[in-house]
């Protein structure tokens, strides 16, 4: 995975954020920069929390496990908080 790869899924989902997660637009470009890198574990996570958004609690959990991840307990805000601090940290 080339780290700067990480940057748009980053601004994608912060857009996303701006909108307070709601299914559009934003949320259709951060699920297709996630498929187009299936198989890597931070775009696997970007994919899991887009079903979670979604509602999507099955799809969810099968990209939370391709992740390596758990379903947080916490809000998709909460959870992408989290995220974005460990994606960052990889930048």
């Amino acid at each position: 995975m080339d780290k700067t790869d990480l940057a748009p899924l980053i601004q994608a989902f912060d857009r996303l954020a701006g909108g307070d997660f709601h299914m559009g637009g934003e949320w259709r470009a951060v699920h297709e920069i996630c498929q187009a890198h299936e198989g890597e574990w931070p775009f696997d996570w970007g994919h899991a929390l887009c079903h979670r958004i979604e509602g999507d609690d099955w799809n969810a959990d099968y990209w939370y496990r391709r992740a390596g991840k758990r379903r947080p307990a916490g809000t998709v805000a909460e959870e992408w908080s989290a995220m974005k601090a460990e994606l960052s940290a990889h930048l």
